[in-house]
């Protein structure tokens, strides 16, 4: 017989289950620090709404958040050029250069799992997106903290076109 997910805890005497059906202590975050990191935004973060203004000021246009293969969202396309933009975070994607090199206090290892299978879901995610006919540009959160600018410009020298910006038309007169 089928049982909910919550009725099957209960029964369990799983009363420190997590929705996900683990235990308190198999999340990979269990401190009060780990509760903050939970929080992080997942899009518009700080650093991809910097790059995204920056992008717009070379007049080229694109959309947000948009599936370019299964299970693979960009944070922002050209859909005109099929330029797919990733912005990472130096810490969730492991930076070569601003990474931790080894995790330390609670959960060293689960981190290190974590951080790991994200650097491999960026490569399937890339590799996804090239076969489905994509220019990847990835671009890492320092980058874009050091120079927005030559960032924005790595992207607009992909879509390959010298194209003036777009102009607004003139107001009608009254």
């Amino acid at each position: 017989m089928w049982h909910s997910p919550s009725r099957r805890r209960r029964e369990a005497g799983a009363a420190n289950m997590t929705r996900a059906g683990r235990t308190q202590d198999q999340r990979w975050v269990a401190t009060a620090e780990g509760e903050h990191l939970r929080g992080r935004r997942k899009r518009d973060t700080k650093p991809e709404v910097t790059l995204r203004k920056a992008v717009h000021r070379l007049g080229l246009r694109f959309r947000l958040q948009r599936k370019v293969a299964p299970r693979c969202t960009a944070d922002f396309v050209l859909p005109r050029h099929r330029v797919a933009v990733f912005v990472d975070g130096c810490f969730w994607h492991g930076c070569p250069d601003h990474s931790p090199e080894e995790f330390r206090g609670p959960n060293a290892a689960l981190w290190e799992e974590k951080i790991e299978t994200n650097r491999e879901r960026d490569r399937r995610n890339t590799t996804q997106a090239a076969e489905a006919g994509w220019i990847v540009v990835r671009i890492w959160e320092c980058e874009i903290r050091r120079n927005v600018e030559e960032a924005a410009q790595r992207v607009a020298e992909t879509t390959g076109s010298n194209e003036a910006p777009r102009r607004r038309r003139p107001a009608m007169p009254k």
